[in-house]
């Protein structure tokens, strides 16, 4: 399975928003894409790499079906932490 859990890192990196990405011509239909983690043009790969200064190692990550099922878990676990330590 695609995942995009190194673009948002890279991302947070960088001090680089969503809204940046959108001025640098990332649409929304493409930021959608990206947080669903469904497929992507090999274009915009590479325009996310120009924008973020890194490679697509940075941005784009194959795992197994698995994997993306415990880090759902894990996300979903320390945003509920989060929640109840407000």
């Amino acid at each position: 399975m695609i995942d995009y859990t190194p673009l948002w890192n890279t991302m947070k990196e960088k001090d680089i928003s969503q809204y940046d990405l959108l001025n640098h011509g990332i649409d929304k239909r493409t930021l959608q894409r990206l947080r669903t983690d469904q497929n992507i043009t090999a274009l915009t790969i590479e325009k996310l790499c120009q924008i973020l200064h890194c490679t697509p190692n940075d941005i784009i990550r194959f795992i197994s079906e698995e994997e993306k099922i415990e880090l759902y878990r894990k996300i979903i676990f320390n945003y509920s932490k989060k929640k109840d330590n407000k």
